[in-house]
């Protein structure tokens, strides 16, 4: 049975009060993209959350962490309301509680949860990214909720997003989320000036979307046979 999510306005979080680490944005940015792409296997258990936070495609940077940083990263979201366990079964199952710890319509938890997961974006990025999350409107409409993720008045927690200057040579400018503190400007410059846009552009994404779903199915399988393993009593591999 899961624990009751709702968190009362009392213990909503506030970034001014505590901003994350890198590794609590990447174990909260990847339980809410599996959530919406991998429905079946959420809840996640550790290992398939470990193997989400560690994905070669659809991560910016690229991180390779292990358990005990996971779980570290964890018992610290749990204590701010933002993670949840699910008890029920031999394994134990986590599930974030980001929109109603936070305060956020879907919409813009979408977006911050993109912005986690993938860095600086422009907003046109943040529309094609996300559509396996959810269906912008248009461009417009995902200007519209950033622009109320960076006027959010500071009794409510202050600005959640920032937008960048524009670096040289780029037609758009892109945003970035500040659940981690303050952004360097000088290293999303030089992060904007390297990855550019191609005329090959389209097929990138095309192949990063398909590498995605591969390593969305990947981990459900992974998480089906751990199932399957503790039905038999058999133990996992690697394990003693």
């Amino acid at each position: 049975m899961t624990q009751d999510s709702t968190a009362p306005a009392s213990h909503r979080h506030s970034i001014s009060q505590r901003p994350f680490t890198p590794v609590e944005a990447r174990v909260l940015g990847t339980l809410m993209e599996k959530a919406r792409t991998v429905p079946d296997s959420y809840p996640l258990t550790l290992n398939t959350l470990v193997t989400g936070c560690n994905q070669k495609s659809s991560r910016d940077p690229v991180m390779q962490l292990p358990d005990a940083a996971v779980l570290e990263a964890l018992d610290d979201l749990r204590a701010l309301h933002l993670v949840f366990e699910s008890s029920g079964g031999r394994v134990t199952r986590y599930e974030h509680n980001f929109l109603r710890a936070m305060g956020l319509p879907e919409q813009s938890a979408v977006l911050l949860g993109m912005l986690m997961l993938r860095g600086p974006q422009t907003a046109g990025e943040l529309r094609l990214n996300t559509e396996r999350w959810y269906k912008f409107l248009d461009i417009a409409s995902v200007d519209a909720f950033l622009e109320e993720l960076q006027d959010r008045a500071h009794e409510k927690g202050g600005p959640l997003v920032v937008k960048l200057p524009r670096a040289p040579g780029a037609r758009e400018q892109r945003w970035a989320h500040l659940l981690c503190g303050p952004v360097d400007l000088t290293v999303a410059e030089a992060m904007a000036s390297t990855s550019g846009t191609s005329a090959t552009e389209d097929d990138v994404i095309r192949l990063t979307r398909r590498v995605a779903a591969l390593e969305d199915k990947v981990a459900t399988l992974q998480d089906q046979l751990q199932s399957l393993n503790e039905q038999l009593g058999l133990s996992q591999p690697g394990q003693e």
